[in-house]
């Protein structure tokens, strides 16, 4: 048996610091939620008053769910997140498929002209959404209706309009480029050589152990597409169709509620946290392993 190496106790210092470190940046980190739940549950002067304190952080005083129950009373939190909801997966399975494929042919596949294309696309980074929404929303208001004779629907005040602006991602593209250009391309190579067409080797081949990448991928659209606020705002008028965060405008109309406010983002939070918990190990995983890091 080989004796186990006998750490220096400066070494153990080192760990103890550095998990110590860690505590207190996790609750640095945590601290804002915990002050969003808290407060969701406070009448608003209790609220204000315990700013001041770290009561603010405790869930003492007057405590109860009623700040809950006004939110759905002042906006139809249930139609708001179905729509958050369904634009959010839509556009992020649809995106995942169209631009890792997108991405393949850039990283596996030979043709001529893909670097001068991957160039640009990389280089449409630069461009602010700012800068292109008037221009797209003058493009949408001149496409022509869509679906049968009778049942037709316009592109303004609708779900599609804001899924299909947003299916290609330059980004998502260049970050599955960057994972697939360093997978073993002699997997790709055997493929072939057993007859199997690119597309089998997208789904079969390169899909497969692609999974942390897909995995960033998601939380990266899910999160930008559910922050969505400035065009959902420019293209519909209709509560049928905006989603959670154009709701949040509901709450500065009139009079301004903080409780219900707080209660209304605990509500549109729940989500996020749980699809980040559930995809966090993937997610970590491909940043270590591709080259958003830069």
């Amino acid at each position: 048996m080989t004796a186990k190496p006998v750490r220096p106790p400066s070494y153990r210092w080192f760990i103890v610091g550095q998990y110590t470190l860690l505590t207190i940046l996790a609750f640095i980190f945590v601290f804002p939620i915990v002050f969003m739940l808290v407060s969701s549950l406070k009448p608003d002067m209790q609220l204000l008053r315990d700013t001041s304190s770290l009561n603010a952080f405790l869930p003492i005083g007057d405590i109860s769910l009623n700040n809950y129950g006004a939110a759905f009373e002042r906006v139809p939190i249930l139609q708001f997140l179905f729509n958050s909801i369904f634009i959010t997966s839509v556009t992020v399975l649809g995106g995942m498929v169209i631009n890792s494929m997108a991405a393949y042919s850039f990283a596996i596949l030979r043709w001529r002209g893909k670097n001068l294309i991957l160039a640009i696309i990389i280089a449409s980074f630069i461009i602010p959404f700012e800068a292109i929404a008037v221009p797209l929303l003058l493009i949408v208001n001149g496409l022509p209706w869509i679906g049968a004779e009778g049942l037709k629907i316009g592109w303004l005040n609708s779900l599609h309009v804001q899924i299909i602006p947003f299916l290609v991602s330059s980004f998502q593209i260049f970050l599955f480029y960057q994972f697939f250009r360093d997978l073993p391309y002699e997997l790709v190579e055997a493929a072939r050589i057993d007859g199997a067409s690119s597309f089998q080797i997208y789904w079969r081949v390169v899909v497969p152990i692609s999974g942390p990448v897909f995995a960033t991928a998601a939380i990266l659209r899910f999160l930008d597409m559910w922050n969505q606020f400035m065009w959902p705002l420019m293209t519909t008028q209709s509560e049928q169709f905006r989603p959670v965060m154009v709701g949040l405008q509901y709450f500065f109309q009139l009079d301004i509620a903080w409780g219900e406010i707080m209660a209304y983002l605990s509500i549109i939070t729940i989500p996020v946290l749980i699809l980040y918990l559930s995809l966090q190990r993937a997610f970590i995983t491909s940043i270590a392993s591709t080259g958003i890091k830069g």
